[in-house]
């Protein structure tokens, strides 16, 4: 199975980079996204740059990726790992916030 994994850039070439990941350092393919200074965070699959991302995104990848392999090795305490979504109500994405609430007002779907 093929994830993309975050990165952190450490060291700025021409359209190439090298990073750091949490399976150590590497050097990406940067002619997806463009050049990024050093400090920025991308998610990289197949070796190369798909997407800049902020840091709060990249660790919440990045922990969603360790609760991965901490279930596959058998581990249940995950839960610190989805901080962000423990005793949390689902949301609808944006762009179906509008249509759920016009479809069913009687609700309040948020």
């Amino acid at each position: 199975m093929c994830i993309g994994v975050p990165h952190i850039i450490i060291e700025t070439g021409q359209l190439q980079a090298r990073a750091r990941s949490r399976d150590g350092e590497a050097i990406i393919d940067m002619a997806l996204v463009g050049d990024q200074p050093v400090g920025t965070h991308v998610l990289v699959f197949l070796g190369a740059a798909r997407e800049v991302l902020d840091a709060q995104l990249a660790g919440q990848i990045a922990d969603a990726l360790e609760a991965m392999d901490r279930v596959m090795a058998g581990d249940s305490d995950i839960d610190h790992l989805f901080a962000d979504l423990i005793n949390r109500e689902p949301e609808l994405p944006e762009h179906l916030r509008q249509g759920a609430t016009a479809a069913h007002p009687e609700k309040g779907i948020h």
